[in-house]
C-alpha cells in the first residue's frame, strides 16, 4: 500500500439551523471528520487545503496548517476525529481537498479528502 493510499478520510455533514439566516444568504454547516491511518507507519497531519464551493460555483480556497489548531500523529491502525464547520451563500455547496502528512520516515505525502456536499434538508430532493 502505498503512503497515499494509507490514509482513509470520512465525513459526515449537518446543517446548523440555528445558526443560518437564509434571508441574509447565510447557510451553516458542521462537518466531522474521521481520518483513519491504514498503513503501517504513523503520520502527522502538517497542513489542510480545502475547496469550498458554494452553489453559485463560487469557491473558496482555505489552506493552513493542522486542524483545529492542532497538528495530530496517527498511529497505524488508528483513528483521529475532529469538526469544523463551514458558512455557504447558498442552500447547497460541497467541500474536497487533502491534508499534507509526513510519515514516521519523514516522507511527505497527500491524503485526499473526497468531495462531499454540504445542503440543507430537502435542498436535494
Amino acid at each position: 500500500m502505498s503512503l497515499d493510499d494509507s490514509i482513509v478520510v470520512s465525513v459526515q455533514c449537518e446543517y446548523l439551523e440555528q445558526q443560518s439566516v437564509p434571508d441574509e444568504k447565510r447557510f451553516v454547516f458542521a462537518y466531522h471528520i474521521d481520518i483513519h491511518n491504514r498503513g503501517e507507519q504513523a503520520a502527522t497531519l502538517r497542513s489542510r487545503h480545502w475547496f469550498i464551493a458554494d452553489g453559485n460555483n463560487d469557491v473558496q480556497e482555505v489552506k493552513g496548517e493542522g486542524v483545529v489548531g492542532e497538528q495530530p500523529t496517527i498511529e497505524p491502525h488508528e483513528s483521529y476525529r475532529y469538526s469544523s464547520g463551514a458558512v455557504l451563500a447558498t442552500r447547497v455547496g460541497s467541500m474536497r481537498g487533502y491534508y499534507v502528512m509526513e510519515a514516521d520516515d519523514g516522507t511527505l505525502f497527500h491524503a485526499t479528502i473526497p468531495v462531499f456536499t454540504l445542503a440543507t434538508p430537502n435542498a436535494l430532493n
